[in-house]
């Protein structure tokens, strides 16, 4: 039995699951949230928690419980805390700020870079350097925290760009003086 699998999903006060075939729909105080899952494995209500059920020891099946588990454990803690994914800016003049909902990245372009949140996503900008991508789907505010980080990768030398909060980027040796007498 998978570790993962078999956990329960609790449900808390004022979240409401819908199962309507392979179909799941959760909907709590930050939104809702809807996902179509493999028809291989069931969903179980059981008085106030979720569980997840699957037919038989196949490696398919084993590999399913626990995708889906932690799936739907994904979509009820998205819809009740949220998920928040922090970036840092690092670099000589680079910086974000919120015009409205868009978020203006300065970073050594020609150009701002402008960037829309989808829907169900904001942006915070704690300091010119720090941002946050808030929001209740979990995938998504990977996505687009990726999208953003992909602006402008940090680069081995100095370090300069958008990375993760708490990533470590390798730096790289640079250019040493010539060494022994050539002509």
């Amino acid at each position: 039995m998978s570790r993962i699998g078999r956990l329960p999903i609790p449900v808390p006060a004022g979240v409401e699951v819908d199962l309507d075939g392979s179909r799941l729909r959760v909907s709590g105080p930050l939104g809702s949230l809807e996902r179509e899952l493999n028809r291989e494995v069931s969903i179980v209500r059981e008085d106030g928690v979720l569980r997840v059920v699957r037919p038989s020891d196949a490696p398919r099946h084993r590999a399913l419980h626990g995708l889906t588990r932690t799936l739907v454990a994904n979509m009820v803690t998205g819809v009740t805390t949220g998920f928040t994914k922090g970036l840092e800016i690092s670099g000589v003049g680079y910086r974000a700020q919120l015009q409205g909902e868009k978020l203006v990245l300065a970073l050594g372009y020609s150009h701002p870079v402008e960037v829309t949140p989808p829907t169900g996503i904001s942006f915070q900008v704690d300091t010119p350097t720090r941002v946050s991508v808030v929001g209740a789907d979990k995938e998504l505010v990977g996505q687009v925290a990726a999208a953003i980080r992909a602006k402008r990768k940090p680069e081995p030398y100095k370090g300069k760009g958008i990375r993760y909060v708490g990533e470590v980027v390798l730096r790289k040796a640079g250019k040493t003086g010539k060494v022994g007498g050539g002509k």
